[in-house]
């Protein structure tokens, strides 16, 4: 068994140590972030802070992957969040019949949990805290790795420990990063004089613009749709939670500067109250005003070059060793799944062997979480190039067969059941495009249905009434995206 020190106590960083420790290893988490969460969620809410994570009071949305795999491995955090008021439903069953025919046989596979990202955190926290063999140190940041030096025969660099902000030397015979999308393990290993790893970074270039609702008796909006709705040049995000609460996110090209007056509550309720199904979502208390966030990359790096391993005794998980725009809500279920693979990794490979541990850590991440990263990324991609050309007055159309198979996928899915769960599925992680294509019948009747079909299949303003919304130019009492003047 070994000594793992995991950087990070955050959801994948908390997830990880208490696998880890399940198995028997000796773990211990180190966070720069002081205060210990709050058990109350009212007060987690309020009053937790976790100044190292930029969104933690922004929108989560766990998918039914991670519920699944959480069911699985711990479900003793699945016990703390139904205890803690989580949200416990089903987003087959939450939409309307005329999009999925009702129940179905297997429609148990979308039940998920989910909560806000402090109601989150702080149940994982507490099933940490009770888990044998962890250790969770909080106020502790790492300023750097400690190394042997050289490998056998000038070989990579050896992880053996860390170096404490205050100074302290904490040794393991694992270091596991797992701090987040602001890792700075460039510049850690930098310092230990390691070649440099790869790195793969497309600046998302979205921002996001967000308010969180509470209801008066514990209900949450009924679902018209999708969660995610696209619309010309931006999208619309709605995301319930616990305890009555949920959030609406408006997200769009960080260069559409004309849509900057969103950051105004009062701008903000009036746009989004012209997207008729999104509206329902409004009727509630606002808990927040309007939260901004941006600068958000899609970052990977790669800690083997040509087939060695520019250290060992080190290992990135989760964000810090890719992320992706939070649009689509994957990070936390990409993460867990990285944390399953590297405690079954951990059954078959001696901690101590150190290149084949590195080397086949890499290889695994790539055939496991790597498709699943390249795959949201991609979608980011396309999506931000979309709203910039919606913006622009222009049209986009990419040379990529995928991105027509997504917007025509998303446009059948409002009028075939089985395309509906298929795109649920792919939404939800629970399988890949390639996978539901597959099947038959399926692509044949994504394009019969789809292919056709508006850009935009749900109602909502066009980019000349956007601007006018957005600048104010709404006849007084309208109620209608049409209705403008000037």
């Amino acid at each position: 068994m070994a000594n793992v020190l995991v950087i990070g106590a955050g959801l994948n960083g908390l997830s990880s140590a208490m696998l880890l420790a399940l198995d028997g290893h000796e773990v211990t988490v180190v966070e720069r972030d002081p205060g210990a969460p709050e058990a109350d969620p009212g007060a987690a809410w309020e009053q937790w802070a976790r100044p190292g994570v930029n969104q933690f009071r922004l929108p989560h949305l766990v998918l039914c992957r991670w519920s699944q795999l959480m069911r699985r491995e711990l479900p003793q955090v699945i016990d703390r969040l139904r205890e803690q008021g989580a949200l416990q439903w089903n987003i087959a069953d939450a939409m309307p019949d005329r999009l999925t025919g009702g129940r179905r046989d297997g429609d148990e596979r979308f039940d998920e949990v989910t909560a806000r990202r402090p109601v989150l955190e702080g149940a994982l926290a507490s099933c940490a805290d009770e888990t044998y063999g962890l250790t969770v140190r909080r106020g502790v940041g790492v300023a750097g790795l400690r190394t042997l030096g050289d490998g056998v025969d000038g070989g990579a660099p050896r992880v053996v420990g860390v170096r404490t902000e205050a100074g302290e030397d904490i040794d393991a015979d694992l270091v596991v990063d797992v701090s987040g999308r602001r890792s700075p393990v460039r510049r850690w290993l930098a310092d230990i004089g390691t070649r440099p790893p790869l790195e793969e970074i497309d600046e998302s270039g979205n921002i996001y613009y967000t308010r969180h609702f509470r209801s008066a008796d514990g209900s949450i909006p009924e679902t018209q749709t999708f969660l995610l709705q696209e619309h010309e040049s931006l999208s619309l995000i709605t995301l319930p939670a616990d305890n009555g609460t949920w959030s609406v996110v408006l997200t769009a090209a960080a260069t559409d500067a004309a849509l900057r007056p969103l950051r105004d509550p009062e701008v903000w309720m009036r746009t989004v109250a012209r997207y008729p199904m999104v509206e329902p979502w409004l009727e509630g208390e606002p808990i927040t005003g309007v939260d901004l966030i941006a600068k958000l990359e899609d970052r990977w790096h790669g800690l083997v070059v040509d087939g060695d391993p520019v250290v060992t005794g080190f290992v990135g998980l989760g964000d810090a060793w890719a992320c992706t725009s939070p649009a689509l809500g994957r990070g936390a279920s990409i993460g867990l799944t990285h944390a399953c693979l590297l405690r079954d990794l951990l059954r078959e490979v001696d901690v101590h062997d150190h290149e084949h541990l590195a080397r086949t850590w890499s290889e695994r991440t790539e055939a496991t979480v790597g498709e699943l990263f390249r795959m949201t990324r991609t979608f980011d991609n396309h999506r931000l190039a979309e709203m910039q050309a919606d913006a622009a007055g222009a049209r986009y159309e990419p040379e990529d067969p995928g991105w027509a198979m997504t917007k025509a996928m998303a446009a059948a899915a409002l009028a075939d059941p089985e395309i509906v769960r298929a795109r649920l599925e792919i939404i939800n992680l629970l399988a890949t495009p390639p996978e539901v294509f597959a099947r038959p019948g399926i692509a044949e009747r994504v394009v019969a249905l789809g292919s056709g079909a508006p850009r935009y299949s749900h109602p909502g303003p066009d980019r000349a009434e956007l601007l006018a919304l957005v600048g104010g130019r709404v006849r007084s009492g309208s109620r209608h995206p049409t209705s403008v003047s000037g």
